[in-house]
This record gives structure tokens, sequence and C-alpha cells, in this order.
């Protein structure tokens, strides 16, 4: 496996950890941008440009796009998030030219009329949808209580007001701030013919203009309180908590997640069993979330509404353990072992490697192979774990319920 990057004159980076011994290969473009670069008054137009990239181009009709996908047999998918945005297929090595074309293409979309006013429909049922299914936009909600005016606070998905209001003229200024190719990156994994990448990248996106779109960092300031969200509808109670957390620049972020593992993995947790294993709730768990600049921890606990009140105590008396009750060297391995496993498993799928090199590029502009990055958390220290308790403390929350119960107040 041999790690190679090179960039086109216009900036286009393009990453690719290649594998002879592969079956397949993945690509896809990685854009740095995502709702937190949008203005509030356009808010959710990445998640709405994402849908739009497929709908047809001056070269491609919105069928031809598909059909072509699907005479590659492609596995092909797009993604919209707070920081980026992500084009991406999965093929037999032998389309390798005409899977980075297609792709290319669609990069540069027509934003015709007709389908955008269609696709707004969509989105607006989307995210009407997204609100009526458990828990009911909370994440959303939660994060703008969290960040309060911070970008970070605003949704992928955007409102339904913001959504009806975007236009297609608006969209295209927002893509010309956005989708330079310095700003971008083609990223691939698999059986890659990397001189040929290059080549196809300087045919097919060569010409792209450059011009600078640089993200503007705002101070985070987390805010902390609790909040509830009646939802009589729904069966069960949602109990979501963030807490400030490292950034993906700092580099507390490999003990912070070793810590979130030890606290609130799937399975052989401290939430594991005090929720799951007890029977106290259906769902509960922990995970630390890095975005330029800023960070998170994210606590959940999904139970019966008769519940929820106990369990606030109990994650609160757990979240305190954590500062006062030092992690055990037993427990470090046992967290390590699983990130460490979870990092090589994965590794053996394309996609996963393909999504690697490109977050990696998104987050430090770094590459790190598999091994390497097992070797660094393997690294972290019982006293590193146990400094993030302190410099993090979990009890210090944006908490947010939601469900049928009203009457839940936030543990003394």
């Amino acid at each position: 496996m041999e790690y190679r990057q090179h960039r086109l004159d216009n900036g286009l980076e393009i990453l690719a950890e290649c594998n002879p011994g592969a079956h397949a290969l993945a690509c896809g473009f990685f854009v740095r941008t995502g709702a937190r670069d949008e203005t509030p008054d356009v808010g959710g137009v990445s998640h709405f440009l994402e849908h739009m990239v497929f709908k047809g181009t001056p070269n491609r009709s919105a069928d031809q796009v598909n059909r072509e996908l699907d005479e590659m047999g492609s596995h092909s998918n797009a993604r919209t998030g707070e920081e980026s945005t992500i084009y991406h297929a999965t093929v037999l090595p032998d389309f390798q030219s005409r899977i980075v074309e297609v792709l290319s293409d669609i990069m540069r979309p027509s934003l015709r009329e007709d389908d955008f006013e269609t696709e707004k429909k969509v989105i607006i049922e989307e995210i009407k949808m997204y609100d009526d299914q458990p828990p009911y936009g909370g994440h959303e909600r939660i994060m703008a209580e969290f960040y309060g005016a911070h970008p970070l606070g605003q949704s992928v998905l955007g409102t339904v007001d913001t959504v009806t209001g975007l236009t297609p003229t608006r969209m295209n200024e927002y893509f010309q701030q956005r989708y330079s190719p310095g700003n971008i990156a083609l990223a691939a994994a698999g059986n890659v013919d990397f001189e040929r990448l290059i080549s196809d990248a300087e045919a097919f996106c060569g010409n792209w203009e450059s011009f600078p779109a640089q993200r503007e960092l705002v101070p985070v300031q987390p805010r902390s309180g609790f909040v509830t969200m009646h939802k009589p509808e729904s069966t069960q109670q949602y109990l979501i908590q963030l807490a400030n957390g490292p950034s993906s620049q700092d580099e507390d972020r490999f003990a912070a997640r070793v810590l979130t593992t030890i606290l609130g993995d799937d399975s052989g947790s401290r939430m594991y069993w005090e929720f799951l294993d007890s029977g106290l709730a259906e769902a509960a768990g922990m995970g630390n979330y890095e975005y330029d600049g800023a960070g998170l921890i994210m606590t959940f606990v999904c139970c019966a509404p008769e519940q929820a009140q106990e369990n606030l105590e109990r994650m609160k008396k757990l979240q305190g353990q954590a500062i006062v009750e030092r992690v055990t060297q037993k427990e470090l391995e046992q967290a390590k072992r699983k990130i460490s496993s979870h990092i090589i498993l994965s590794s053996e799928r394309t996609e996963s490697r393909m999504f690697s090199v490109g977050a990696q590029w998104l987050k430090n502009n770094d590459y790190k192979t598999p091994g390497e990055i097992a070797a660094v958390y393997d690294a972290v220290t019982l006293e590193q774990v146990n400094a993030i308790a302190q410099k993090f403390p979990l009890v210090e929350n944006m908490t947010l319920c939601v469900g049928p119960e009203a009457e839940l107040f936030a543990p003394a």
C-alpha cells in the first residue's frame, strides 16, 4: 500500500492510497464546506447544493448521470455535514477514468431552475420527515442551544423558511464562494492507477477557475443549560447532552476518544453496565466530535419516560465519577484495544480507506496509515486520559430532553 499526493496548478489536491492487490477502487471529491460556512439567510444551501449536483450538467441530464453510474455498477452517494460535502463512488478498477470523468462533470452542475424548484419540494419534505422522526429534530435543537449564534449551531438541512427562500442565483453565489479547486480534494483508495488519476484530473478539472475560499473561524463559547421538547406522541424519552471537547487540531482528541470509549462505548463501558445491562435504557452511549477550532462530547440515553428523571441523575453521577474516580489501567487497555481493532478492521474496506484519506485532508491536511493511527492511540497514557476528564468536565453541559415527559428538571 502506497500513499501518493499531487496538486494541480489550480490548487486541486489529488490524494490516493494505492493498493494493487485490492479488487475495487473508491474515489470522491471532498469539499471543505458545510453548514458552518453558510450565512443564516441561506441555511441549508450546502445540503441543497449536494442534491442539485446530481440534477444534471451542461453535458448530462440527471437521467444520464444516474444511468452512467448504474452502467458502471457503482456504489455512489453524497453527504453534507457541518464542515464538509462529499461526493463519492466505488467501482471496479476498469472504470477508474470513467468514474472520475462523471464525478468531475457533476461537480460543475447546471443548477437549472426547473430542477431547482422540484428538488426544493423534496428537501422541504425531508426536513418535515426528519422532524417527525425520533428524537424529533433533537440534534439540531441541542446544537443550536449549545453553540448559540456560532455557525456550528446552524442546521445542516436548514429550515422550511430558509430553503423556501433559496433561489438558483443565491445557490450559484454560494457555489462560486466555496467550490474553488483549492478548497477541494479528489481522494481515492484501492486499486488506483495514480498517474492516470493525475492525467484524468488534469483533463477533467484542470480548467476549474481558482479563487479564495477561506473559512472564518469564529471563537466558540459553548453554553450550558437544561431544555425540554415536549413530544406527547413519543413513546420514549431521549436525553441528549453536549459538553465541550477537543477540536480536530487538538492533540487531546486521541485521549478524549479513549475516555469516551471507556465511559460510553456500546459494550463493556461504564454506561453500558449502568444503563444497558441493567435494563434502565434501550440505548446509551457517548462519543466525541471534532470540528475546525472546536469540539464536543455527546452523551445520550433513550429510555422509558418514567425512568427519565432517575436516568438524568445517573448520568450526572457517572459524569462526576469520571472526574473524581480515575480511569484504571485495565479500562485504558481495553479501550485502546477496541479502538485499534476498529481502525484495523475497517481498513479492510476500500471505501473506508477512501473516507479516511479524504477526512484526514479535510481535518489537518495530513496522512497516517491505519497502523500509524492505531499506534497514536496505543501511546495514550493513563495520565492523559484522566487529564481529559478534568479539562473537559462532562457535568458542564447543555441537556435536552425530548419526549412525553414535560416535568423533567436538571439534577441538583
